[in-house]
């Protein structure tokens, strides 16, 4: 990793983090409005979902298939979530699939970095100062190098994060017809947005992999943890993911609750997504762990 780039994703920590500090007395002063909540919820569904659904589900593991556009349209909500160009996210998400909770795993709470507390930093984001998008995009990403769409969009991954920025900001002073109205709407769904769209994301990589549940037999230590599964859309079950990284839905069980999956199936219904795989209960029972 060069100095800039290891100086650039520090900044998208520390800035975010800031934020979310400046937060907690504004908060705590009622210096926010519904209007900077409702912007902040939608933006942070939007760009949850594009790396849940589009960055993950879609991109890296190709759990359904969908029209081109919107396609490109995920990868961008995707890179407005501000946790790197989408070809970097793939290639390093694939190789931690390759190589779980193993040497090569660009960021496992078990490997080469201590354990305990240690493990759990680098897991979360202390790999993002050391292996994050060194995977070598040939190899692990060759499908959307070959891409022209997604070079396109990986190559103007700024662009997108200053639009995250930029689109709060309008709709803010849009509703409120004032800046101040625009200002605080950046700040919340903007800033604070993607500090919590990152810890949400960052906690799949470390508390998933080290506290939790398991049930099926797999080669790797990743677990579930059901009180993320609504704060991160469905990710949260990522134990089962692991026993089955093509599935579009994660919560296995009807008390799963998965938020992405349910989004998928609707598109599925309305015809924008298809050859969605599913995980039959026969298949599920074959994976089971012997106790």
């Amino acid at each position: 990793m060069t100095r800039l780039e290891r100086n650039a994703n520090i900044g998208a920590v520390i800035v975010p983090f800031v934020a979310f500090l400046v937060a907690l007395p504004l908060l705590w002063n009622s210096l926010v409005g519904w209007t900077d909540l409702a912007i902040l919820a939608g933006v942070y569904l939007a760009t949850a979902f594009g790396v849940t659904i589009g960055y993950h589900r879609l991109l890296t593991h190709r759990a359904f298939e969908t029209y081109r556009p919107l396609k490109y349209l995920l990868a961008i909500f995707g890179s407005m979530a501000v946790q790197g160009p989408v070809i970097g996210w793939v290639a390093d998400h694939r190789k931690h699939h390759a190589h779980t909770d193993e040497e090569g795993d660009p960021h496992s709470p078990h490997v080469g970095h201590g354990s305990g507390l240690k493990g759990l930093y680098h897991a979360h984001m202390g790999w993002l100062f050391d292996t994050h998008g060194m995977a070598e995009s040939k190899r692990y990403a060759r499908d959307l190098r070959e891409d022209a769409g997604m070079r396109f969009i990986n190559r103007h991954f700024i662009v997108w994060v200053a639009l995250g920025l930029l689109i709060p900001f309008a709709l803010g002073l849009a509703i409120t017809g004032e800046l101040t109205g625009g200002l605080t709407a950046l700040f919340w769904a903007g800033l604070v947005r993607i500090f919590f769209v990152h810890h949400i994301t960052w906690s799949i990589n470390s508390i998933c992999h080290f506290f939790g549940e398991r049930r099926f037999e797999t080669d790797d230590r990743s677990t579930n943890v059901f009180w993320l599964a609504l704060p991160s859309l469905g990710e949260a079950w990522h134990h089962n993911h692991h026993a089955f990284p093509r599935a579009a839905t994660h919560g296995l069980r009807w008390w799963e609750i998965d938020i992405s999956g349910l989004v998928i199936r609707g598109l599925r219904r309305v015809g924008l997504a298809w050859n969605v795989v599913r995980i039959t209960p026969e298949r599920q029972q074959q994976r089971l762990a012997t106790r």
